[in-house]
């Protein structure tokens, strides 16, 4: 699994850190999120793509 962000895209809601804290993080200063890790293990795949669902702005990329 590869996973990409659009920080550009982002509205901060921080729906993908409640899903997959290992993977995704925000900024201290705007809440934009941070992707922590491109490359999570099969056991985080659940939560990720949970995460790419409920972002609000579908800012959350996942390639097989």
């Amino acid at each position: 699994m590869k996973v990409t962000i659009d920080q550009d895209k982002c509205v901060a809601s921080g729906q993908c850190v409640v899903a997959a804290a290992d993977v995704f993080d925000q900024r201290d200063e705007d809440g934009i999120v941070v992707l922590l890790n491109p490359d999570p293990p099969a056991e985080q795949a659940a939560d990720v793509r949970h995460a790419a669902v409920v972002c609000p702005a579908l800012a959350i990329h996942i390639e097989d």
